[in-house]
């Protein structure tokens, strides 16, 4: 009997989905695009009057012109403020069945892996927060917003954020 080669690459039996499971309850990456361009295009309905009439449109468009920079703490401001009006359009959709508005009207949902639905807190913790909090680091922020969105095209569809909470994306029953 022949010795096995120790230099030999080993093999491994390749699945489509990582987790095991039957990929075809998750949710399809489009569906995922267009539920997240409708849930800001909303946020975006709430939020530039509320900026243009409180000023701070004109005062970031007359810092970006004149090249100074908005202080720290405006910007931290309106990221609050920007987070609290999502918490209070989408927070009770996502407490009662893990959809934001988008996600309901493109009958898909958030899920922890086994299926159950995350609580708000969950979600809001470690689905959101983390991701707004990442973006607003200069220049990287960015990028990692980037990277975070990119990571669907993995064979389970998970992005970053689903990584970070533990969480996927399904087909709603």
């Amino acid at each position: 009997m022949a010795e096995p080669n120790p230099y030999e690459a080993p093999s491994a039996d390749l699945v489509d989905d990582p987790t095991g499971g039957d990929d075809g309850h998750l949710a399809d990456r489009g569906a995922r695009l267009l539920a997240s361009i409708i849930d800001t295009f909303l946020l975006l309905a709430i939020n530039l009057p509320l900026m243009w009439f409180s000023g701070y449109l004109e005062t970031t468009m007359r810092s970006a012109t004149t090249g100074v920079e908005q202080p720290i703490a405006t910007t931290l401001t309106w990221a609050a403020i920007g987070f609290a009006i999502f918490v209070v359009v989408q927070g009770v959709p996502l407490a009662q069945s893990g959809q934001t508005i988008g996600k309901k009207l493109l009958r898909i949902r958030i899920a922890h892996l086994d299926g159950s639905k995350p609580t708000l807190a969950t979600l809001l913790a470690k689905r959101y927060l983390p991701v707004n909090v990442l973006n607003l680091v200069p220049f990287v922020g960015g990028l990692l917003g980037l990277a975070n969105v990119l990571l669907i095209f993995r064979a389970d569809r998970r992005c970053g954020h689903d990584l970070v909470a533990g969480t996927h994306v399904v087909k709603a029953d």
